[in-house]
């Protein structure tokens, strides 16, 4: 058991930082506003949920449904910071409130559970790179028992969603310290932060793409 204990501790001090809970948090608080006690708990636990199937998405198949559709990760992180980018820019700059579409709204901010609150702001394309790139280790790893490698995966998965699904919980005692003008400056902040994410994961795709360009154009050249 303590070998178990060993892998689950190191897969959360690996996980914990990419997830980074707080910026998830301040993102529900912004996108939670007008629903009730009750809708939040909801999207909350549905968030929870959704970050644990992601992770073991990634873990068992997403080196196979990355060949399968023939996606990168450079790809993935130009994607991400793609929607990152659209929803910052709404949460910067948004759109007057109409009341004949009061319901519509409703019924849009009631999806925000998986985008973009599973991903890509909880497990983004740096997680899942890292996930998938800690499944293929976990084949070739002799240092735990086999059984270890085999129950510590889906256990390193629940903790970080139970530890997301607190961290939601705990968002509506936030939200009655910073009142509503309080929820606003958070929400412009969160919109201009996530669209420097964005960017940044843009970024970071394309210096990949052009580092693997690069070292092929090298080896063209050394091997003519």
């Amino acid at each position: 058991m303590g070998d178990l204990f060993d892998v689950v501790v190191l897969g959360l001090l690996a996980l914990l930082p990419l997830i980074n809970p707080p910026t998830t948090v301040a993102l529900f608080l912004t996108l939670s506003q007008g629903l009730g006690r009750e809708e939040k708990n909801q999207q909350a636990l549905r968030t929870a949920i959704n970050v644990f199937v992601i992770m073991t998405l990634a873990f068992y198949a997403g080196e196979l449904i990355m060949d399968v559709f023939n996606i990168s990760i450079p790809g993935l992180r130009i994607a991400g910071g793609g929607i990152l980018i659209i929803i910052g820019s709404r949460m910067l700059f948004p759109q007057p409130s109409q009341p004949t579409t009061a319901n519509n709204d409703g019924a849009q901010r009631a999806n925000f559970s998986f985008i973009p609150l599973a991903m890509p702001s909880t497990a983004g394309p740096g997680t899942i790179a890292l996930i998938i790139s800690a499944s293929a280790t976990f084949k070739y790893n002799t240092t735990f028992p086999a059984w270890v490698l085999v129950v510590a995966p889906p256990l390193i998965f629940l903790s970080t969603a139970l530890i997301l699904w607190g961290c939601l919980r705990a968002s509506e005692l936030i939200m009655k310290m910073t009142g509503p003008s309080g929820i606003d400056a958070i929400s412009r902040m969160m919109g201009f932060l996530l669209v420097c994410m964005g960017v940044q994961f843009a970024i970071n795709g394309s210096v990949d793409i052009a580092q693997t360009l690069i070292n092929n154009n090298a080896q063209l050249f050394r091997h003519p």
